[in-house]
């Protein structure tokens, strides 16, 4: 039996959304200031911790303890609204060609990722910055041909305007870990990454 203090727990705010994943640690320490509740995942009753360790719940995620092992809670609900933090869609190359459509926004021809570079319509060389509103997917040849000139310079027209895209990221699951039976009801609404 491992402990699981660091293994993630889902955070629903108190419209029973989900806001975030937070070590299992993290969110006893919220549940113990009483600033959130342990959700059963059979039941849906919310419990102290102390009742949540009464209850022992089916799980196969415990924390040990000098003279026992408590269960390890996998759903917390906040007493206060706890707002959905905004989610923000970071700048990385698979975004940036998922925003272009996975085309080149000079020739217009649409390829794979492989195939594809990111292209700066300002170059780096006269201070234009890897940003949404500066950077579009090209394919080699375009991307060559555009050398260190602007596309006027290069005589070359984009296809669109490049902007940050309107989309947000969905809620994902922590890294090495797969949904769990009781966050499936709260994340099917999601539709995790």
């Amino acid at each position: 039996m491992t402990s699981a203090l660091k293994d993630p727990c889902l955070v629903l705010n108190r419209n029973w959304q989900p806001v975030t994943f937070l070590p299992v640690q993290t969110c006893i320490v919220n549940v113990m200031r009483d600033m959130a509740s342990v959700l059963d995942p059979v039941s849906y009753y919310l419990m102290t911790f102390e009742e949540w360790c009464e209850a022992k719940p089916e799980t196969d995620r415990w924390i040990k303890t000098t003279h026992d092992a408590v269960p390890a809670p996998e759903v917390i609900v906040l007493k206060k609204y706890g707002e959905r933090p905004p989610r923000k869609v970071s700048f990385s190359r698979p975004n940036l060609y998922k925003r272009d459509s996975f085309t080149c926004q000079y020739c217009g021809e649409a390829m794979p990722g492989s195939d594809l570079t990111i292209e700066h319509v300002l170059p780096r060389s006269r201070g234009g910055p890897t940003s949404w509103e500066n950077c579009v997917a090209a394919c080699e040849a375009c991307n060559g041909r555009k050398a260190d000139q602007t596309p006027v310079e290069a005589g070359m027209k984009l296809r669109t305007n490049p902007v940050k895209p309107a989309w947000t990221p969905k809620l994902s699951i922590p890294r090495g870990h797969s949904v769990r039976q009781s966050w499936e009801p709260f994340l099917l609404k999601e539709a995790v990454a």
